[in-house]
């Protein structure tokens, strides 16, 4: 190849156009609480199908840091998710556990290029929020989405007392 035909290939690949991964994003207001005692609340994020099957696991948060891993012990609050998947894990759990959050917005991002929305099979789905706080109350929000992406899709819930506004966005 000539001088001038590879840079016609390195401008023609460099104008190729630019494919993005989808993207889903989804923001979790942990409200504040005017009571007497408060306490974080233990958080579980997850995917299920339009049917209620659990499929993946987005988040958890909870106190991991206690010693003999006590922090565990509350889990079970997290009533629905426990009987759909959480008994069944072993922990520490890595790649999807975290701290509690404080009062607040908080947001995660997920692409479909990366576990675990790359294992998502085409369908209708539901995000789940389910909180579960200590002297407190335990408060579940869905959102119904679809799977793959194709047009951006945004559906937001409020909560009552556990949980404040949930906002998901899909993007293609």
């Amino acid at each position: 190849m000539t001088l001038k035909q590879w840079m016609a290939l390195g401008l023609m690949t460099a104008a190729a156009p630019f494919s993005a991964a989808a993207e889903l994003a989804l923001e979790v207001e942990i409200p504040r609480l005017q009571v007497a005692e408060y306490h974080r609340p233990y958080v579980a994020i997850w995917i299920e199908t339009d049917k209620g099957a659990h499929q993946q696991n987005l988040a958890l948060w909870f106190d991991h840091d206690m010693d003999d891993n006590e922090g565990t012990k509350w889990l079970k609050d997290l009533r629905l998710w426990w009987r759909r998947s959480g008994r069944e894990e072993s922990f520490p759990v890595d790649g999807y556990a975290g701290a509690t959050r404080p009062v607040g917005t908080h947001r995660l991002t997920f692409s479909d290029q990366q576990a675990p929305l790359n294992a998502l099979p085409p369908g209708k789905y539901k995000l789940v929020v389910e909180a579960a706080r200590e002297v407190g109350g335990r408060e579940m929000i869905r959102l119904p989405f679809e799977w793959p992406i194709n047009t951006p899709q945004n559906t937001s819930a409020e909560g009552e007392h556990e949980l404040g506004h949930i906002q998901l966005n899909l993007n293609p």
